[in-house]
């Protein structure tokens, strides 16, 4: 009886280990079940084809000038993405409101001064 168990244990280290040595192969081929998570682009043309674009936010120039930076901001694309699915705006509104939200975190007024009652501006 004890060998058995002695085997049994055995071959499940064998096995964990082995899984575990090629999870780089055997991964990304299980079905993924969560409907949460989407992949977020992480190029300026990832970004225009999701559409996180129009005429007053234009990325053509970047695309067509080769920039190789990664794009617009995970954060920032997450957000606006929600709002975007959630409200049922284009990506103008939804900017619109991501950045007064972002403001409001800030304490900062949706016309760009400091709601601070100490602040003192001299224009």
């Amino acid at each position: 009886m004890a060998y058995l168990l002695y085997t049994i244990a055995f071959f499940t280290l064998v096995c964990g280990t082995a899984l575990y040595l090629t999870r780089a192969r055997w991964l990304p081929l299980l079905p993924t079940t969560s409907h949460l998570y989407t992949q977020l682009p992480s190029s300026f043309r990832s970004d225009v084809e999701a559409g996180l674009h129009s005429t007053n936010f234009d990325l053509a120039t970047n695309i067509e000038s080769g920039d190789g930076r990664s794009g617009l901001d995970e954060e920032g694309k997450r957000a606006v993405q929600k709002i975007m699915r959630k409200q049922k705006v284009g990506f103008d509104e939804a900017r619109r409101i991501f950045m007064e939200q972002r403001f409001k975190k800030g304490g900062i007024n949706p016309d760009g001064t400091p709601r601070d009652p100490k602040f003192v501006s001299f224009s």
